[in-house]
């Protein structure tokens, strides 16, 4: 993951103290996979998401911070 300089670091207490839920590509960027792959891994219940509206998706940070500090 590269990041630019308008682009701020993804660390786990910028997932704790950030908005209440992220897309489904930042959560990708966090789990170090594709933005397709996140898709797939949401289709398949393997990340949580919400349902906004008709069409919008969302994961909800407390969820994805849970799922990547498990096992510690």
């Amino acid at each position: 993951m590269t990041t630019s300089p308008e682009t701020p670091a993804l660390t786990l207490d910028s997932l704790r103290e950030g908005p209440p839920t992220v897309s489904i590509e930042i959560a990708g960027e966090y789990l170090g996979v594709s933005r397709a792959y996140a898709y797939t891994l949401a289709k398949n219940g393997h990340i949580p998401t919400i349902r906004l509206g008709a069409r919008r998706l969302r994961v909800p940070a407390a969820a994805l911070y849970k799922l990547l500090t498990e096992g510690e």
